[in-house]
């Protein structure tokens, strides 16, 4: 193609290969992480981003009506930083072209250099190395640079090119991706977003992820293996299923006769399906001894194709699947029932905030928080679901705790697009900082000031200990652990590293200035953790004995133990 226009409805559809393309990359995006604990969530948040924002897009020929729908659909479906980032660049691509029914290779350029600058605007303090750094050195070159063709392919082309010298280079710009030897995820991510919309127009089509690991099987779907081990119990035998193509010559027989072809393979097995057409027959059949099966069909000729699948293993992934979906739907009735938890009458303060794990939320409901929004470290909060929870509250001050550095800015980004001038974000940056916040707030009281001020007072007044396994290699600061090691961050900096998890804590501990003077250590456990928490009080207690510790099953995941000290 040799396209020198884009209207809403192509541009639709290049975006659509966009969303297909970082779906497929999404996990590889994902790994870039700088963090040495299985928290990398970047290429997730983008992908649902776009997702969002295409599926309130309606299809339109008007390229400004179509961007409108889906700069509303990202900005509201935002989820973490990149998210956020990604959302404020279409929005920008949307203001440049709100007045256009289509866009020439130059309106197009224009767009995307007026959408870095909304995104730079969007950021309190913009870091360089990052997303937004790719976007713009990216788009400027392209500028600087001489029109070789003023076809829409040729500038995504060498926009690409740009953006990529641009990514290469970030782990210079930016200390904390060098240490770690990765490139910025989130400016992968938007790459591979641009790259998909350039595949549409040359006619190429992204493969999804199922589709790789397909081809990477050899055609089948890919299993999780685990579900099957040395102890189950082998019960359901084997899904066969082969093509045969009947042969002439001396090894095979021709005396074929399908009434008895069947009822030999109906003694080998059930759920038996066949057909025959021109010499070739398709046979379907369930049975714990395939090699009889085999062998007895190769009397008549060779295979064609052949699958055999474990169905002791699909049924453990159906049941996995099926308590997945459950879990799915009890999230979002908790969901519904936190959001409509709000009471009728105008409370002087509403609390709004987030947490991962039914142990800790439950803690917070206990609290007195009104609206209790599920998310974390892999599953970041959408501005969307603060805009639903903002709306529903019938408040005269409504604070936000968002308990993540991820999840401020869709936290804020969703204040803005209510436009509601009675919302105050406390930039909680840990559950923790979240539950010491509600601990100091004064319920009964109506002075929502004096309230808010107390909030504050509790987050300022904590440091937060994380603590998990490390899943790859790690050394900064002095600061070295191998994957497998238990690996400690306080307030968000890797501090400590052991082998033994108590000793990771307790170094930790050690690293927090004033600790001897501090009294109070809460320690939430996560829901995959195996650890005896009176004896991590205990030892705790041998060190530091003015700290009382509590515990509380808090069921978050990533990390085994949080520990919050005041």
């Amino acid at each position: 193609m040799s396209i020198k226009k884009i209207d809403g409805e192509l541009f639709e559809k290049m975006l659509r290969n966009g969303l297909k393309n970082i779906t497929a990359a999404e996990k590889e995006i994902n790994r870039l992480n700088v963090f040495p604990v299985a928290d990398g969530d970047t290429g997730s948040n983008m992908r649902l981003t776009l997702e969002n924002g295409i599926r309130c897009a309606c299809s339109d020929e008007n390229l400004n009506e179509y961007l409108r729908d889906l700069s509303r659909g990202m900005l509201l479906g935002a989820r973490g930083n990149s998210g956020v980032i990604l959302s404020q660049i279409f929005r920008g691509v949307y203001l440049e072209l709100s007045q256009t029914d289509d866009a020439n290779h130059t309106m197009l350029r224009n767009a995307f250099i007026r959408g870095y600058k909304v995104a730079y605007e969007s950021v309190i303090s913009p870091v360089e190395g990052t997303m937004l750094t790719v976007a713009r050195e990216g788009i400027e070159a392209v500028r600087r640079k001489k029109v070789r063709d003023n076809t829409i392919e040729a500038l995504l082309e060498d926009y690409i090119t740009a953006m990529k010298v641009v990514l290469e280079k970030t782990p210079e710009m930016l200390p904390v991706l060098g240490e770690a030897g990765v490139i910025d995820s989130g400016g992968k991510g938007y790459i591979t977003i641009i790259e998909g919309m350039l595949m549409y127009l040359r006619g190429e089509e992204p493969q999804t992820h199922a589709e790789q690991a397909k081809e990477q099987a050899g055609g089948q779907p890919e299993a999780d293996f685990s579900l099957f081990n040395a102890d189950s119990v082998f019960d359901k035998g084997y899904c066969t299923e082969f093509i045969l193509q009947r042969m002439n010559g001396g090894a095979y027989c021709q005396d074929f006769d399908i009434a008895r072809f069947k009822h030999e393979l109906q003694r080998l097995g059930d759920s038996l399906a066949l057909v025959e057409a021109d010499g070739r027959i398709k046979v379907h059949i369930h049975t714990k001894k395939p090699a009889p099966v085999m062998a007895y069909a190769q009397k008549y000729g060779e295979f064609l194709s052949f699958k055999l699948e474990n169905m002791c293993l699909q049924h453990s992934e159906y049941l996995r699947d099926k308590e997945s979906a459950a879990a799915t739907a009890e999230a979002e009735e908790k969901r519904a029932m936190m959001l409509g938890a709000a009471k009728n009458e105008r409370k002087p303060l509403a609390v709004i905030t987030v947490a991962n794990g039914n142990g800790m939320a439950a803690q917070l409901k206990e609290f007195g928080c009104d609206c209790i929004l599920d998310g974390g470290e892999t599953m970041n909060t959408s501005a969307q679901e603060f805009v639903e929870a903002i709306e529903k509250l019938n408040a005269d001050n409504i604070v936000i705790l968002p308990n993540n550095p991820n999840i401020i800015m869709a936290a804020e980004q969703a204040v803005r697009l209510t436009g509601a001038k009675n919302v105050r974000i406390l930039r909680s940056r840990s559950v923790m900082e979240g539950y010491y916040a509600l601990a100091m707030d004064i319920p009964d009281c109506n002075d929502a000031e004096l309230r808010i001020s107390k909030m504050e007072g509790g987050i300022g007044s904590i440091s937060t200990i994380a603590v998990s396994k490390a899943v790859r290699d790690f050394e900064k600061g002095g600061i070295r652990c191998s994957a497998g090691e238990w690996i400690a961050f306080v307030d968000g900096s890797a501090s400590a590293a052991s082998a033994d998890m108590m000793q990771a804590v307790l170094s930790a501990l050690e690293s927090i200035d004033g600790v001897d003077d501090k009294d109070v250590c809460m320690i939430c456990i996560g829901r995959n953790a195996s650890i005896d928490a009176d004896e991590l009080a205990e030892r705790i207690n041998e060190v530091y004995p003015l700290l009382e510790c509590s515990a509380l099953g808090g069921g978050q995941g990533i990390y085994d133990l949080i520990l919050g000290i005041a």
